[in-house]
């Protein structure tokens, strides 16, 4: 990610799925504003728990709402989706046209832990079916032009070609 800023030049970002503001804090840490959404209680809290013990809270609004209820007309250099995994593909339809001119959107765990459908349960089925449908879209997305890479968890940056 730190890669990714630099190499882009990021200086503002939608974070959609907050969890404890680990990301929010290496964004920051290197120069990004971030508004970051959070729409689970618990995490929202713990998100704020960890701001307030940050020298980097000043770079950093985290809202508890839930991305897919959030309008917005800002524009960013970043959207960085790491939020429901079965929401994926609406999160970057939503939010597509919040991008700066050379924004980029970056989605994490896009590979899901390398779990294969025919070896989980329904539910985690689902989840992976979702994933995979999302890739889909972004293979043949004629607008972005998307990049898979197979670090940590796997991610997907995809940038506007159009």
């Amino acid at each position: 990610m730190i890669k990714i800023i630099k190499k882009y030049n990021i200086k503002s970002i939608l974070e959609i799925g907050t969890a404890n503001s680990y990301s929010s804090h290496i964004f920051a840490r290197y120069g990004a504003k971030v508004l970051s959404l959070e729409k689970n209680y618990k995490m929202y809290n713990l998100a704020l728990k960890n701001l307030i013990n940050s020298k980097l809270n000043k770079n950093i609004q985290v809202l508890f709402k839930d991305a897919l209820l959030y309008d917005t007309n800002k524009k960013f250099d970043m959207i960085f989706i790491d939020g429901s995994k079965t929401n994926y593909l609406k999160f970057f339809q939503k939010f597509q046209n919040n991008l700066n001119h050379k924004g980029i959107i970056i989605t994490d765990n896009i590979n899901f832990h390398k779990l294969k459908i025919e070896e989980v349960n329904r539910r985690t089925k689902k989840i992976l079916l979702r994933i995979n449908e999302y890739k889909e879209f972004l293979k043949k997305n004629k607008i972005f032009k998307t990049i898979f890479l197979d670090v940590g968890d796997g991610i997907s940056i995809s940038k506007k070609v159009k």
